[in-house]
């Protein structure tokens, strides 16, 4: 004999029915504004050796999602600045050297040229010289990350809002005799040499060039000037009503990995995670802000050795290595950025998620 439905499993039917029927995906997070944070040569074992250093967690693996990019150039298993940094910055794998170009010397338009396109505000903030290779590979279109007064003029045609680091002699002691800051300020540029005038800016474009060539080590005197020149410019920046793309650069903690100097590295990784709580804290306010935590390449090939309450750190090369770096996400649309894919699926991720069209 036959068992009538009961009422009960005729409901939950259709109330099953009914959800599989209606349920739609998420409607992805509206992104108005990208902070990218590039620690130079910061590979797994270096975010690890900072986190150990620190006493606790950095404030990047408090981030909602992470993944692992692959960093090799156009042209070698192990890539430079210059090549890594122009697959962050253009999502095109190109020749070590090259900033701004092709492997066949052709330009290729940044994350930042197209953000300038859309209406939004643009800038870059670094602990190195502005016309070095990973904020060249961001303003810039040159063969050879050599060519500094080169990528100088070219950062004066891609006009950022807000532009902060070293490289005064670039501008201003040129080989040619030109003043391009004299040229900046005929553009209604605020060209600076102190961070604080910086800092206290309310409106304007702002060029902060605060040493001839690279700024101090943080052991040397430039602690906390990184988080207060990130802090400076999202003020300055999120005055457009569009929206920012803003990059900043921790540069020297691949400087650290260069020299095998563990205390070095590990000083400048902890300041470059400062920088990054105040993206952080800025997008979780903010809620439209993608915040992106990544390297250009890993520097050193570092292991990790030693007991419980001391680290032996194994450098195994003065130059770069080819393994994966971390990426980080936190904010608007960060769930984009998870898994394990080239460096230059960071810039078309980005990109999509910015609603930009080529």
């Amino acid at each position: 004999m036959r068992k009538p439905f009961s009422l009960l499993a005729v409901l939950l039917g259709w109330v099953l029915s009914s959800v599989i029927v209606t349920a739609q995906p998420a409607a992805p997070q509206k992104v108005k504004n990208v902070i990218y944070l590039i620690g130079d040569g910061m590979g797994v074992a270096q975010v690890t050796a900072a986190s150990t250093a620190n006493g606790k967690p950095l404030f990047m693996e408090q981030s909602a999602a992470s993944g692992l990019a692959k960093t090799s150039s156009f042209d070698a298993y192990v890539t430079d600045s210059a090549a890594g940094g122009t697959a962050l910055a253009c999502g095109v794998k190109t020749n070590n050297h090259a900033v701004g170009v092709d492997p066949d010397g052709k330009p290729v338009r940044s994350i930042l040229s197209y953000a300038k396109e859309a209406g939004k505000a643009t800038g870059v903030v670094v602990t190195c010289a502005v016309t070095h290779a990973t904020p060249g590979a961001f303003l810039a279109h040159q063969p050879h990350r050599k060519m500094q007064e080169e990528i100088a003029a070219d950062i004066v045609e891609a006009g950022p809002e807000v532009l902060i680091g070293g490289g005064r002699q670039y501008f201003e002691k040129r080989a040619d005799g030109r003043d391009l800051s004299a040229k900046l300020r005929e553009e209604g540029y605020n060209v600076v040499y102190k961070l604080e005038e910086v800092v206290a800016a309310t409106e304007g474009k702002w060029i902060g060039l605060l040493a001839d060539q690279h700024l101090p080590k943080v052991t040397e005197g430039r602690q906390g000037m990184l988080e207060q020149s990130v802090a400076a410019a999202i003020k300055l920046l999120n005055r457009n009503e569009n929206g920012f793309v803003l990059m900043v650069e921790g540069s020297q903690i691949d400087w650290g990995g260069h020299q095998n100097d563990y205390d070095y590295m590990t000083s400048e990784l902890i300041d470059f995670d400062r920088a990054v709580k105040v993206a952080r804290d800025f997008a979780a306010a903010d809620g439209e802000t993608l915040v992106v935590v990544t390297a250009d390449h890993e520097t050193g090939a570092l292991a990790l050795l030693g007991a419980k309450q001391e680290v032996k750190p194994v450098w195994s090369t003065k130059g770069h290595s080819a393994v994966m770096v971390p990426v980080f996400a936190d904010g608007a649309g960060a769930a984009a950025l998870t898994g394990v894919y080239e460096n230059t699926e960071i810039f078309h991720r980005m990109f999509q998620a910015l609603g930009f069209q080529q």
